[in-house]
């Protein structure tokens, strides 16, 4: 079976949270008291055929990560996929290598897998990812999760999806004054081997290496890029204000 991986991208600072990211990296603060990132995590334990998970930290906060998948990896046993943590090295906000820096630097240090499911790890989805992941292995090309989202001040603060005909993305529109549809980009996508081959010279060229979201933006020109329309919450933990919104709604979904 061709090998297919997840890269988990959590080599940020977390700078708008605060004294909450002083010792604990975003990803890792817990969440109705477990860590944002074991959400994610159980959804790409559903995925089949995923053979390995790799998670893309920073210096400062690469112990961290460690621990986390030290406890993971006993779970998982010998039958789970692979759980890898990667020192980006970096040590600062100031010198960090950016979202699409560190796909990059994670692609450098593997195998080219055929294909890779890519996510921010400061979200948590409360729905299955088991529908997009079946529409990327049977439907060809790069797969995205537009996410239907009604609220035109969110639309304006997240990635806006433009489709054309068969559900082919024409254009990702960042953080747009106009929202061209109501279906939200977050950042999980689902990567053919052409498209991952494409991010080295993306790089290369001195693009911006930050927001994941202009490398899909410069994809679509250039590889088919498919979205899959999905309905669900998604918990972005991205300020303390949704820090606590996160850990109330899912103290309530948890709760007996």
């Amino acid at each position: 079976m061709p090998r297919r991986i997840a890269i988990l991208l959590c080599a940020g600072y977390g700078t708008r949270m605060g004294a909450l990211t002083a010792e604990t990296p975003k990803p890792l603060l817990p969440v109705a008291g477990r860590p944002v990132l074991d959400y994610l995590l159980e959804h790409l334990l559903e995925l089949d055929g995923l053979g390995a998970v790799h998670v893309v930290s920073n210096a400062r906060y690469v112990g961290a990560f460690r621990d986390w998948a030290g406890g993971w990896l006993s779970r998982l046993g010998a039958r789970g996929p692979e759980l890898t943590v990667h020192d980006d090295g970096s040590a600062s906000n100031a010198d960090r290598l950016g979202a699409i820096g560190d796909l990059g630097f994670v692609l450098r240090h593997l195998e080219p897998p055929a294909g890779a499911l890519v996510a921010a790890g400061d979200n948590i989805y409360r729905f299955s990812l088991r529908p997009l992941w079946r529409a990327f292995l049977d439907g060809g090309g790069s797969w995205v999760l537009g996410l239907e989202e009604p609220d035109p001040a969110k639309l304006r603060r997240t990635g806006v999806l433009e489709l054309g005909a068969g559900s082919r993305v024409v254009r990702l529109h960042e953080k747009p004054e106009e929202p061209p549809s109501t279906l939200a980009c977050p950042s999980l996508y689902c990567l053919d081997a052409a498209a991952l081959a494409r991010v080295a010279p993306y790089l290369e060229s001195g693009r911006s290496s930050d927001e994941i979201g202009r490398f899909i933006g410069h994809l679509v020109d250039r590889e088919p890029v498919y979205a899959f329309e999905a309905s669900g919450e998604r918990l972005h933990v991205g300020s303390p204000e949704s820090y606590r919104r996160a850990n109330e709604v899912m103290a309530e979904d948890l709760a007996p």
